[in-house]
């Protein structure tokens, strides 16, 4: 079966965006970015990267789960509506130009100034590194540098926690065409979703399905209820009558994200806050929220899950057009710092 995306106009915005292929997706990431992706696929011309070597930095001991998950968050993709068709999906270790425009973009930052990203310090404390970091993960912002110039995104959907990557994409950008004389790179903004991280069931972590509080886009209607019902609320509601806390109750966070009533979800908390309102019964709406939700994607997915070789023709023509298109920069590139030009 042969897939081609359709060319995008060329005058439309650029999005990069993509996830790490280290395990399904789960609800998080459908507030978080999902259904942006695909209420933008049609106003942009949109690329997702399964980031299958990004992924290596800290999974090195276990390759055959990064492998084996590019194909699980593919399947995501396609199951919550991504278009292949308007929507290029592609492999990034299947991509070498990101791999040398990554070498390249260091000789144009330096160990100082990676070690400064906020974002690289705070993953490297949450994960204990110590001094033992992996060189591929203390380099991750160029790495990212490179995915994010080498399709010329404009557009960058991320989370506030991610500011600093993009900031530091922007200064290479900017050493780079110095360097050339010519803005050959775009220099990329930030999109922030309206919703935030969605915390976990628990209420004390982001969502991970490591930390078994996530729910995941393929979750059973039991499995849903259990993790409803699992939901942190406010403790000391021990009683209807008893006046409640909204702030923090993690049942009311997922109502914002997931109920399109907002008028009706505004009633809920001031009824909950003067008292007289249960959490059984904020459970139920935001259980059959859920329910409705996930059930379609739950099938679709299914359906997808079955068809392997569909989804291995998706990501070949979304790969093979995203080649063309980095390497067109990459020419571009080469051109400007005047590299290679005797080849």
């Amino acid at each position: 079966m042969s897939i081609q995306p359709t060319p995008s106009s060329s005058d439309k915005p650029v999005i990069l965006t993509g996830d790490r292929t280290t395990g399904p997706l789960h609800l998080g990431h459908y507030a978080g970015s999902l259904r942006n992706r695909v209420a933008l696929q049609h106003s942009h011309r949109q690329f997702l990267l399964l980031a299958d070597a990004q992924a290596l930095t800290d999974n090195a001991n276990d390759p055959a789960k990064v492998t084996r998950n590019v194909l699980e968050v593919a399947t995501d993709y396609l199951a919550v509506g991504i278009d292949p068709l308007v929507t290029t999906i592609c492999v990034q270790s299947a991509l070498p130009v990101l791999a040398e425009l990554t070498m390249l973009y260091l000789n144009f930052v330096t160990v100082s100034r990676l070690e400064r990203n906020p974002t690289v310090k705070d993953e490297i404390k949450m994960r204990g590194f110590g001094r033992d970091i992996p060189a591929g993960f203390l380099c991750y912002p160029a790495a990212q540098a490179a995915d994010i110039t080498a399709f010329k995104a404009t557009v960058v959907p991320v989370g506030e926690d991610q500011l600093p990557m993009i900031e530091q994409t922007n200064e290479i950008v900017r050493r780079l065409n110095r360097q050339m004389g010519r803005e050959v790179l775009v220099e990329a903004k930030a999109l922030i979703p309206q919703v935030g991280r969605l915390p976990g069931v628990d209420g004390k972590a982001k969502m991970s399905k490591s930390l078994g509080n996530a729910i995941a886009l393929s979750a059973s209607d039991a499995e849903i209820a259990d993790a409803v019902n699992r939901m942190y609320t406010d403790p000391n509601h021990l009683r209807v009558s008893d006046p409640g806390t909204v702030e923090g109750n993690v049942v009311f966070t997922y109502l914002d994200a997931f109920d399109p009533d907002v008028e009706a979800v505004a009633d809920l908390k001031a009824h909950y806050r003067r008292g007289g309102l249960g959490d059984v019964a904020l459970k139920r709406r935001l259980e059959q929220l859920l329910r409705d939700l996930l059930g379609p994607i739950r099938e679709r997915r299914a359906v997808l899950a079955r068809d392997r070789d569909t989804v291995m023709d998706i990501l070949r023509a979304g790969t093979a057009r995203a080649r063309e298109v980095t390497a067109a920069t990459q020419a571009d590139v080469h051109a400007g710092l005047g590299l290679f030009a005797w080849i």
